[in-house]
This record gives C-alpha cells, sequence and structure tokens, in this order.
C-alpha cells in the first residue's frame, strides 16, 4: 500500500461550489493536492478533478463561484424529483436499486443529450485532453447498473467521460459514450472511496455523503479502507455549510455561500488535514 488518492464527490452544483471553497481552503494553508497519485472524481468531482489536473488552480475554482461563473442552469421539478426517489428507493438491495434508476432514466422525458455535453465543455473550458497524471472519472452503465470508470486508457474523450459522469437521472438523458449509455457516477455512490483502495493516504471531499436509495455512505466506505491500513481524511459539509447549501443543489444562488462555507471550513481543519496528507 502506498501514494495518495483525491477522491472528489457528486453534489451538483452547489455541492460543486463547497467543494471548490474546500480545495481552496486546503491549497491557501499549504496543503498540496496537486501532489495525488490519483485523482478519483463522481459528477460535480469529475469536472472540478479534470479542471484540477489540468492546471487550473484551486484559488481560480473558487474565485469562478463567487463571482458567479461556472452556472449551470439545471432547473429540477417536483415531479422529476419525486420519479427519482420512487426510483432509487423502490428496492432495499442496492444493485435492484441501481437497475430502476437506470430504467427510470432511459424512460424519462429530458432534453437531448447535447444539453449535457455542451453544459459539461462549457464548465471544462480548455480541458480537454486527458491529463499527463492519473485521473479516473465514474459512470454508471445504465444496461446493468453497475458503476464502471473511465481514464486516459479508455479509448473515450474526457469531456465524453465527464459527461456521462454528469448526467443526472430523469433530469438529463443518459449519454451515449463508446456504444453504451451512461449516467451519473454517484448513482450509486456519491463518493466511489472503494476506488482508492490501495492507497495509503486518501483524502475525500464528499458534498453529499450518501446516494439515495440503499447504498453504502461515504463514512462507510471511509472506514473500509481505514481497516484496510488506509490513512483517510472524509470531509464533509458542517452544520453551518449545510445552512449555507440549502436542500437544492441546483440552486444557483446558493453557490457563492456554499462556496465560502467549504472555505472557512477547510480552513479550520487544514491542519488534521495535513497531519495525513502530508504525513
Amino acid at each position: 500500500m502506498s501514494g495518495s488518492a483525491l477522491v472528489l464527490g457528486g453534489g451538483g452544483p452547489v455541492g460543486g461550489a463547497w467543494m471548490t471553497g474546500v480545495l481552496a481552503g486546503l491549497a491557501e494553508a499549504g496543503i498540496d493536492l496537486g501532489s495525488a497519485d490519483v485523482v478519483i472524481g463522481s459528477s460535480a468531482g469529475a469536472v472540478f478533478g479534470s479542471r484540477l489536473r489540468y492546471g487550473v488552480t484551486a484559488a481560480d475554482l473558487y474565485e469562478r463561484q463567487l463571482s458567479g461563473a461556472d452556472a449551470v442552469r439545471l432547473p429540477v421539478t417536483a415531479r422529476q424529483t419525486a420519479r427519482f426517489l420512487w426510483a432509487a428507493l423502490g428496492s432495499r438491495n442496492a444493485q435492484r436499486s441501481a437497475e430502476r434508476l437506470a430504467r427510470a432514466a432511459l424512460s424519462a422525458r429530458t432534453g437531448p443529450e447535447s444539453d449535457v455535453f455542451d453544459t459539461v465543455g462549457a464548465l471544462l473550458g480548455d480541458a480537454r485532453d486527458w491529463p499527463g497524471r492519473e485521473l479516473r472519472i465514474t459512470a454508471v452503465d445504465v444496461r446493468t447498473g453497475r458503476l464502471e470508470v473511465f481514464d486516459s486508457g479508455s479509448g473515450v474523450t474526457l469531456l465524453e467521460a465527464v459527461a456521462a459522469s454528469c448526467a443526472v437521472p430523469v433530469v438529463w438523458p443518459p449519454v451515449t459514450v463508446a456504444g453504451r449509455r451512461w449516467i451519473d457516477g454517484g448513482s450509486r455512490s456519491t463518493a466511489n472511496l472503494q476506488l482508492a483502495r490501495g492507497y495509503r493516504r486518501v483524502l475525500a471531499v464528499v458534498p453529499v455523503p450518501r446516494a439515495v436509495g440503499p447504498h453504502p455512505s461515504a463514512s462507510q466506505q471511509a472506514d473500509e479502507l481505514s481497516d484496510g491500513g488506509a490513512h483517510v481524511v472524509l470531509l464533509s459539509p458542517d452544520r453551518a455549510a449545510r445552512r449555507a447549501m440549502g436542500r437544492n443543489m441546483a440552486d444557483d444562488t446558493r453557490r457563492p455561500a456554499a462556496a465560502r462555507a467549504g472555505y472557512a471550513q477547510a480552513s479550520a481543519l487544514a491542519p488534521s488535514v495535513a497531519d495525513v496528507w502530508q504525513g
């Protein structure tokens, strides 16, 4: 067991804003996130993980949230929310829950796949090629309901991988990549910490600690890694951050406050993070 893994979870536009605040706060405290041997990103974490690997600084990502840049128009209706919950909570079995959610995504009336690619493309900016350092992007196959991972050797573009990881079920259509269709990489686990198995040091920044349905929480996955000998730090929104974020993770007006709350939280926790990440 060796090396370090930075795990960035999903959480929509608001959760992503909180994440940028955390990353910026840690970087300001002198914690070198760029030193990670691997970055593992799901949904919003796929976007920001890609940009970090491409060389965009955490401070720049944070400032863009404060300025209102990187806005994502993702109107979620009450009907879509109800359909999502009905599918995800309709079984106590994790695999069947994922399969139900995949079927709901396929049958939902949404916009074209180009909406996903256009939005994600704008968020990625100049980041179009896979970075030189290891980056893993998660997505769920709608045919099997199983999690899979894209990387530089998968034969797909970075934009395709991140778009697949961001295809929120029922709200956005499943995305076609490599002849298959995919939904959000956070559908089964918002963090996918299990992919960091084998790394000695793991830092997980997870805006939403648990996916909807009978799936393992980020804290359960972190405990499993710790039991296996890894040194793990899991950062999720504290009470102040949850108040700033609100309940609607697509509410664009909440992004600046969420980002500031993440920055404040990271500044307070930086010494304990440094003990693990730089130890």
